[in-house]
């Protein structure tokens, strides 16, 4: 298991912190997220083996909350 923490500026509501842990939850091999509104703050454990952090930084551009690890 690793864990990576992103910070993603357009972090600005409870909505951008549902809307990112349900897609990213939803991603093959992504064990747990946690999105920090305040500090703009996601942290996700995932799998190795099943995915990597280019496919979640993918799927945090591709759900418009562009990231920077």
């Amino acid at each position: 298991m690793a864990s990576v923490t992103f910070t993603a500026p357009g972090i600005s509501c409870d909505h951008c912190k549902r809307s990112i842990e349900g897609d990213l939850s939803g991603t093959v091999g992504v064990r747990r997220v946690e999105v920090e509104i305040e500090p703009k703050r996601v942290t996700v454990d995932y799998d190795e083996s099943a995915t990597d952090t280019g496919t979640l930084r993918a799927v945090m551009d591709d759900i418009g909350y562009p990231v920077s690890a």
